[in-house]
Formats: C-alpha cells, sequence, structure tokens
C-alpha cells in the first residue's frame, strides 16, 4: 500500500508538472486597433505620428505582459484599452470628440469568450476609462448595458475615477468640431474621417481564452445621445473560445446593421472559415455594399490574427504567438 501509495503520488506530481510545462508552453496573442479612416501620410506629421506609434507599442506590450504573467485575456484586454483610453491621439476617453453641444458621450463594452458574457456602457460623461466601466458592469450588475446617468451612477457605485468634461479636450477635437460646426451651418457634408475612431483590443491567453474590448467617444458633431456600435454586442465586440475574438472601427450605423463582428463569427461557426477569410468577406462583402466603411481587428483560438478595412488606414499592431510585434497605420503596410 505504502509503494502504491507513493507511486500514485508521484503520478501526481508527473503529471502536475507536466501541465504546468503546458500552460507555460500554450500561446498567447493580442492585437489592438486606434481607428479606421481617411489616414494618409500627408495628413500625420512626424512628430505625431510618431507618438501614435509609441502608444500603439505602449498598449500592446501592457495588454502582452499581463498575458505573459499567466493573466487572463480579459484583463489584457483591459490593460491595453485603458492605456488608448488615456492617450489623446484617439477618439476613446481623454481624446474623445465633440458633440453638437460641445460635450464629450463615450460608450465602451467588453465580451469574455469563456461563457459568453459581456458589460457595456453608452453615452457616458464623467467617467475616465469607461472600459473599467463596461467591464464594472459584466462582473458586478446582472446587465449587459448600462446607459447615461445610470450608468455612472453604477461607476461611482464601483469606486470608478471621475473626471470633468474637460479631461477629455484636445484642440485636435476642438478644431474638428469647429469645422464640423461650421459645415452644419452651410449645409455641407461633415468630413467622413471625423465619423470614426475607435480603439479596440482582442487577445488569447494560456488557459485558451478569448476577450474583446471596444471603446470609443463617438462621431463628431453627434446629437440626441446617439450610440455607436462600440458598446453593441456582436456589432462592435464580440468574443467565443470555439472561434474568434473581434474589435470593430468605423460608422458605427453600418456595423448595427450588418451585425459586423457576430456575422465574423458566425461565418467561422457555420462555414469553417478561416479567421482572415471571415473578416474579408464581412468587411468587402455587406459592409462596403451597404455603404459603410471601417474595419476589424480578429483573433482566433489558434492565435491567428486578422486585420481587414476599407478604408486608406487603421491604427493597428499586434504581437503575434511567436513574440513578434508589428504596429502599422497606412494600408500599404
Amino acid at each position: 500500500m505504502r509503494i502504491l501509495g507513493r507511486l500514485v503520488l508521484m503520478s501526481a506530481i508527473v503529471l502536475t508538472g507536466a501541465a504546468g510545462a503546458s500552460m507555460a508552453d500554450a500561446p498567447i496573442a493580442i492585437a489592438i486597433h486606434g481607428g479606421a479612416g481617411t489616414i494618409r501620410r500627408a495628413d500625420l506629421t512626424p512628430e505625431r505620428e510618431a507618438s501614435i506609434r509609441a502608444d500603439l507599442e505602449s498598449a500592446l506590450r501592457a495588454g502582452h505582459q499581463v498575458l505573459a504573467d499567466g493573466g487572463s485575456a480579459m484583463d489584457a484586454v483591459v490593460a491595453a484599452v485603458t492605456v488608448l483610453e488615456d492617450s489623446p491621439n484617439f477618439n476613446a476617453g481623454r481624446g474623445a470628440v465633440y458633440t453638437a453641444d460641445g460635450g464629450h458621450e463615450l460608450d465602451a463594452s467588453i465580451m469574455d469568450g469563456r461563457d459568453r458574457s459581456a458589460g457595456a456602457v453608452a453615452g457616458v460623461r464623467n467617467i475616465r476609462n469607461p472600459i473599467l466601466a463596461a467591464r464594472a458592469v459584466l462582473t458586478d450588475s446582472p446587465h449587459v448595458l448600462l446607459s447615461g446617468s445610470g450608468a455612472q451612477e453604477f461607476a461611482i457605485r464601483q469606486g470608478l475615477e471621475l473626471v470633468s468634461q474637460e479631461y477629455y479636450d484636445t484642440p485636435q477635437r476642438l478644431e474638428q468640431w469647429e469645422q464640423a460646426r461650421e459645415a452644419s451651418r452651410t449645409m455641407a457634408a461633415i468630413p467622413v474621417e471625423y465619423r470614426l475612431g475607435t480603439v479596440g483590443a482582442v487577445a488569447l491567453d494560456r488557459a485558451g481564452h478569448l476577450a474583446a474590448a471596444t471603446s470609443t467617444g463617438g462621431t463628431t458633431y453627434k446629437r440626441w445621445g446617439r450610440v455607436g456600435d462600440s458598446p453593441i454586442i456582436g456589432a462592435g465586440t464580440w468574443a467565443d473560445d470555439r472561434t474568434v475574438a473581434v474589435s470593430a472601427t468605423g460608422d458605427g450605423e453600418f456595423f448595427i446593421r450588418n451585425a459586423v463582428t457576430h456575422d465574423i463569427h458566425a461565418r467561422i461557426e457555420y462555414l469553417g472559415e478561416a479567421v482572415q477569410v471571415a473578416a474579408d468577406a464581412v468587411i468587402d462583402g455587406p459592409l462596403t455594399a451597404s455603404g459603410g466603411t471601417g474595419g476589424v481587428i480578429c483573433l482566433d483560438p489558434a492565435g491567428h490574427i486578422a486585420f481587414s478595412f476599407n478604408t486608406a488606414g487603421m491604427y493597428r499592431g499586434s504581437i503575434g504567438t511567436d513574440g513578434s510585434l508589428t504596429v502599422a497605420i497606412y494600408g500599404d503596410e
């Protein structure tokens, strides 16, 4: 009996060690975006381009470090998106665009691929990091989407940091708002790039779980409490361990009408398409055909990363399963 007991114990130790080694060797990956649109080299000074690339890299490294330390995909996408929300270079958090009344209203969502649990906030005006509020909705409420003053009251109860509206102000966004206001007076079209801009992340952790997160300031000069796709599960965000994690950016109304992120998931689940094939089929197919512009970042359970967009550029980056880091802005990179 003693010998048998020792053999059982030794077998358990061997199996535990093997599992630990297997977990340590399991693939991890992360991809991010900072918005899609008419992004031309002539429109960015070398200094601004360098700043954007640096922020994208910082977000990637923040999220990847969580994964490398054995953290969850959920924690990784929150870490990455928080960095992007705190940067004035992107239309989320600190760099959010202005509404028609000269304020800021922000949206965010997050989804856990393990069980499709999700949380989101819409139309919040004083939460420093909306992605943290979305995560709290998932973990600490029975709901999926909270909006406006109710979402803010919830955030206060959760102890999240609040800021003044002025916190989100940036000179670039103010200039865009002034140009949009003038365009509205003369009935001119507001430039398409003022309608775009969102940040997001998708991640795969060592346990094989996927997660996706998206955050935005919406569209310049938006009215009447407009809400786009970013806080809408299946439109701007999706994650399912069996298929894919997706975060979207672009013309929100078109992403909602076409259920873009869920459609990519469905093509993988029902047609067995590879992640890049599915992403391209939706972006180049129903989204483009309906007049929508934008893009997605996708990550499948094997760690394959896909970027797909029908605009001139998309702020994006990834750290793949091999540890290689890439950051890109323009369509020809």
